[in-house]
């Protein structure tokens, strides 16, 4: 049998070219559901879903440091069964997916948990996917397939929102930060003494923000506005000098439905604020302002096309110089470059596409999904919402935050998003120790 290899593309090959053990690259997925999954049900649906999206069943070849470059092996079957039972608990599930990539060298590159819900009944299905093979929206597809084979009803995605188009051309308004300016970078805090590696994360589940009827901005622009505020007001109240905020952004243009390419396939857009100083002192009309300029900015950016990772991405990929020196120098530009990375990442999936009906186990009630936080940011902030309500989770790197503080972070940018709608603040969820 001859296994059909792929280069790796080029979001794949720098993701490999950086990977450092004491943080692991995954993408964390979890959806509630409100019965319970039979495990050989589960795992045939699984295993039918991954059929329909083979491209999913891959395995990093070997690889020696003369190589032109890293390859995935597309296999017929999975070396092993993704679907696990364990028995513990959901914090055990969830501090795996933080700690535990799934292996590159064994297809597919995904680990699938099912654990009780700890209150009410039910039951969540915990993914833990290794980031440098795919992505979060990818590894839902492959999810909303195996409902659709486990409950045998219809998991199409729901359309997406129609938004009228603002009047006049979508301009991005010019920001008051240099372009080779360094952003801010958010303040380190061990003030509990504890240090650690790895990830930790805050989870909460919020009402969504509100905006007045005919807003030309959108709730992934409120997201925005709140996570630069959040930056700078944690950068002040840790006496931190002011710098523009910079965020990165996720665009993903991939259609939802089963055809739906599964990899890594979305681009990164950097969004710069300058600094919000106006609206950092609770000025309403301020907030107003900057949710404007932002909704123009995001619609401009959206629409540029641009490779993944920008020009010097492709150009550290090209398959010139053996993979080893490649990836010696990607990570050399990665630490020289790290003071000028963005402030942080902001991923929004907005309104989960699928109904993740698992028949008489159940729709999804509830679901969250975190990006790994890896230095030179450090933190991520991921969102997504089920049922009109907003699913937060804010993962940082204990080298740059304990758990304390990437608690009272979280619970910062609570407050602050419901700024941005003007409605009371609500309490999250505990922080995952």
């Amino acid at each position: 049998m001859t296994t059909e290899r792929i280069p790796f593309p080029t979001v794949d090959e720098i993701s490999r070219h950086c990977l450092a053990q004491y943080e692991p690259d995954t993408v964390h997925i979890e959806i509630h559901l409100p019965g319970r999954l039979d495990p050989d049900r589960l795992r045939g649906a699984v295993r039918d879903a991954l059929a329909d999206h083979p491209r999913i069943l891959m395995r990093q070849a070997p690889v020696r440091w003369w190589h032109r470059g890293y390859t995935w092996e597309l296999t017929d079957e999975p070396d092993t069964d993704p679907v696990r039972f364990p028995g513990d608990t959901l914090a055990d599930a969830r501090r795996r997916a933080l700690t535990d990539a799934p292996p590159l060298d064994s297809s597919p590159p995904v680990r699938i948990e099912v654990v009780d819900a700890d209150e009410g009944g039910g039951c969540v299905l915990v993914a833990t996917l290794h980031h440098t093979a795919l992505d979060g929206p990818a590894c839902l597809r492959v999810l909303a397939t195996a409902a659709q084979r486990y409950g045998g009803r219809d998991n199409a995605p729901a359309p997406a929102p129609v938004r009228p188009a603002p009047a006049g051309a979508a301009q991005a308004p010019p920001t008051a930060d240099r372009a080779w300016a360094r952003p801010a970078r958010i303040a380190a805090d061990h003030s509990s003494g504890a240090r650690g590696l790895g990830n930790g994360m805050y989870l909460a589940e919020l009402p969504l923000p509100t905006r007045p009827p005919g807003s030309p901005y959108t709730v992934n622009d409120q997201l925005l506005v709140a996570t630069c505020l959040m930056a700078a007001r944690w950068n002040r109240e840790h006496g931190r000098p002011a710098r523009p905020v910079r965020l990165t952004m996720p665009v993903d243009d991939r259609p939802r439905t089963p055809d739906m390419p599964i990899g890594n396939g979305t681009r990164l857009v950097e969004v710069p604020f300058g600094t919000p100083d106006a609206a950092l002192n609770g000025d309403p009309g301020a907030v107003e302002t900057l949710l404007r300029a932002t909704a123009l900015r995001t619609r401009a950016l959206k629409a540029v096309r641009r490779p993944q990772l920008g020009r010097s991405g492709a150009l550290l990929t090209t398959p010139v110089l053996p993979v080893g020196v490649r990836a010696a120098a990607a990570r050399a530009l990665r630490n020289a470059a790290g003071p000028w990375a963005s402030t942080t990442l902001l991923s929004n999936l907005g309104r989960l596409p699928y109904p993740m009906d698992f028949g008489d186990a159940g729709r999804a009630t509830s679901a969250w999904f975190s990006a790994p936080a890896r230095l030179p940011r450090g933190v991520a902030v991921t969102t997504i919402s089920t049922n009109k309500r907003l699913q937060l989770a804010l993962r940082w790197s204990r080298t740059r935050l304990d758990d304390a503080a990437g608690h009272r972070l979280g619970e910062l940018f609570v407050r602050t998003l419901a700024q941005t709608a003007q409605t009371a603040p609500t309490t999250g969820q505990e922080a995952t120790r």
